[in-house]
């Protein structure tokens, strides 16, 4: 009975690990919007996998280990020494982070490199977002190609980007709330700032995540790749509306984009 008993609680762990991966081998992300984002997914694929791995060969150990000694007539005693505990627990945790630290690494740090410490390229589309409790202010710059000065000190319900009236490189800058319209296949560098608390600028079709930082410029870029329109969540709890403070990413093709900023000049 015993016997018996044991190899039914080892075939239930079994299935168990089985169920996690499985449940995990799932396809949990949204369909890719941007150049860089495959390197990010691979990197998530590998660590889902890797740790899939681990739990389902954790899994199989403890299932044998109970089958094997549920078979025994008696209980015997086994007791480790010290030192073989330890060499034992350093192997373990030394295998652990090799294979999911250090696969995480290798395929991260290029996509790092490429976001963060690459400069953008010339023909870059900057837009500065503003983040506040609960809204994404857009500015783009005008035919001049120069943004406006903009000022904390005139934030007001009138002015949100505190812009100051009397710059002339400011009269032909474009604002936008909660939407922000790029063009397909060209870089986008985004100027990040906020005006409270932190935000989360998310954007998960497009693997974009950055927070914004009260008193911080952050330069960050991408390359979308897919036409459409795409949802911008803030990522961080940042207040009773936070559930609200939605925007829209408008992916178009170049024609149409120039047709958008034309009619937001003329508007």
């Amino acid at each position: 009975m015993e016997r018996r008993s044991g190899l039914i609680l080892a075939i239930v762990i079994w299935l168990i690990g089985a169920g996690v991966v499985m449940m995990g081998a799932r396809t949990w992300l949204p369909p890719l919007a941007s150049e860089h984002g495959a390197g990010i997914d691979a990197m998530i694929n590998f660590t889902m996998t890797a740790t899939g791995g681990l739990i389902l060969l954790g899994h199989i150990v403890l299932g044998l280990f109970v089958w094997k000694f549920s078979r025994q007539d008696k209980i015997t005693f086994r007791l480790a020494g010290p030192r073989m505990e330890r060499r034992w627990s350093l192997a373990v945790a030394l295998l652990v982070a090799a294979i999911a630290e250090g696969g995480v690494l290798v395929i991260g740090l290029p996509v790092w490199a490429k976001v963060y410490d690459t400069a953008s390229p010339a023909n870059a589309l900057i837009i500065e977002v503003t983040t506040e409790q609960f809204a994404w202010n857009v500015r783009y710059a005008g035919p001049d190609g120069v943004f406006g000065r903009a000022d904390p000190k005139r934030y007001s319900l009138d002015n949100v980007l505190g812009q100051d009236p009397d710059d002339p490189a400011g009269r032909d800058d474009i604002v936008d709330l909660n939407m922000i319209h790029v063009e397909v296949n060209r870089p986008v560098l985004i100027r990040l700032r906020s005006k409270d608390v932190l935000h989360g600028f998310f954007l998960p079709h497009l693997r974009v995540k950055q927070d914004s930082v009260p008193g911080m410029k952050i330069d960050f870029w991408f390359v979308p790749n897919k036409t459409g329109s795409f949802e911008l969540a803030c990522a961080e709890l940042c207040g009773l509306g936070h559930y609200e403070m939605r925007g829209v990413l408008v992916v178009m093709t170049p024609d149409e984009f120039r047709k958008w900023k034309e009619e937001k000049r003329n508007g």
